[in-house]
């Protein structure tokens, strides 16, 4: 985000390999996120938070998964925003129950994209500018109380002073 703006940088998707490995999808995970960070240089990150699943076997490997790649941006020294699919949703449609198509059709309007991303990259270039959003209000809010001593900041999606 440059000033009010939000450019287009880049998407991708990082694919294992391995299929039966788990440790080693997790390493390439983990690695693949790592030079992403290395190659892009952000100064923050965000995830979505896990949502508890019908099937408790893919919640675990989400965390999993969730994990390896938070590990690989802290490992950076960068810090980490959570948000839910409800909070992201509500940013970039307006409607914290959209579906993947809404969120796909407002990603590709809100960056100027010239197609429609797939999903999993619409997904996370939502969560980009959910977290870009919130930080401008932060940073804005923070602006309006100086006097607070250790700034405005969100926990549990409430904002504290």
């Amino acid at each position: 985000m440059q000033g009010q703006h939000l450019h287009y940088l880049a998407s991708g998707t990082i694919r294992s390999q391995c299929e039966d490995n788990l440790p080693t999808r997790l390493k390439m995970l983990f690695d693949g996120t790592a030079e992403v960070v290395r190659t892009y240089t952000p100064d923050c990150a965000a995830v979505e938070k896990v949502f508890v699943n019908a099937n408790p076997q893919s919640t675990l490997l989400l965390g999993q998964a969730r994990g390896a790649a938070i590990c690989a941006v802290v490992s950076d020294g960068l810090p980490v925003a959570e948000y839910t699919a409800l909070q992201l949703k509500q940013a970039v449609v307006g409607y914290g129950r959209a579906n993947k198509n809404q969120v796909q059709e407002m990603v590709k309007r809100l960056l100027n994209l010239t197609s429609i991303p797939s999903s999993d990259a619409a997904d996370a270039l939502a969560m980009a500018i959910c977290h870009a959003h919130g930080l401008r209000t932060l940073n804005a809010l923070d602006k309006l109380a100086p006097q607070a001593k250790h700034g405005l900041h969100l926990r549990r999606g409430r904002l504290i002073l």
